[in-house]
């Protein structure tokens, strides 16, 4: 694997020419609220973004690429957000082993880690008190990513027909190897890895390699579509918000 500083260790803006790209992600997987709230900085440019989708509701939210009326921040413990009709303050507590992973990206290298947790606490959403006490999940990522880098995620937590609880973090396009892969199923808070996956079209589903699969039901969707630079960043980026059921190996 080539040799790239990666967290722990402190990360240069540039390496190799690839500029040093950083996030962090939280979501929220509650039944009457899913919850998503995440940091972002690609060659030094910061963003900062929340969605909310309450089922029957429409997906709302904002993203800001400097400072304003919003703000939102995500620490190792708390996450808040403020603006836009929106004010939450949510306590993340460990509920299951973090999962790290560091990859060969063509000639460099990317690292990322995964940790469930719970989530407790109130958001408001236009003056409405929505009372949370539900699973989560936390993405650190970083690294030197190819300039074209596509990936198909995804991510959330429910209980299973015995109760227990459980939550997945699935993955194709990185972090996706046959084995030491970032693809990992906790039950109850302990980690297993699972083999490689096939998303449906449209992302209306996810298949997996033992067997088994979840159906996914959107109920609506944030996207982005960016032209920074003179066209010398790009992203297009498309997150839906629904349910899942269905049957994990």
């Amino acid at each position: 694997m080539p040799d790239v500083p990666l967290p722990p260790k402190r990360m240069p803006a540039w390496h190799g020419g690839r500029p040093r790209k950083t996030w962090r992600w939280v979501g929220v997987f509650s039944p009457a609220l899913v919850l998503v709230a995440g940091r972002v900085e690609v060659a030094g440019l910061p963003q900062r973004f929340w969605g909310a989708w309450e089922p029957g509701r429409a997906v709302r939210g904002r993203t800001v690429q400097r400072p304003g009326g919003t703000v939102v921040r995500l620490d190792d413990d708390r996450v808040r957000v403020r603006g836009d009709g929106v004010e939450a303050d949510l306590r993340l507590e460990a509920a299951g082993a973090p999962v790290a992973v560091r990859s060969s990206h063509g000639a460099s290298a990317i690292w990322t880690r995964k940790r469930p947790v719970r989530v407790v606490g109130t958001v408001h959403l236009d003056g409405r008190a929505v009372p949370v006490d539900a699973p989560g999940l936390v993405d650190d990522s970083a690294g030197y990513h190819a300039r074209h880098t596509a990936w198909r995620w995804a991510a959330g937590a429910g209980t299973d027909e015995r109760g227990r609880a459980v939550t997945w973090n699935l993955v194709d396009g990185v972090h996706d190897a046959p084995t030491g892969s970032e693809r990992r199923v906790w039950l109850d808070g302990v980690p297993r890895e699972v083999g490689p996956v096939t998303f449906a079209p449209g992302l209306t589903g996810v298949t997996f390699a033992e067997g088994g699969g979840l159906t996914f039901r959107a109920g609506g969707v944030r996207e982005r579509h960016e032209r920074l630079l003179g066209g010398l960043l790009q992203s297009d980026y498309s997150q839906p918000f629904g349910t899942v059921a269905g049957e994990l190996p």
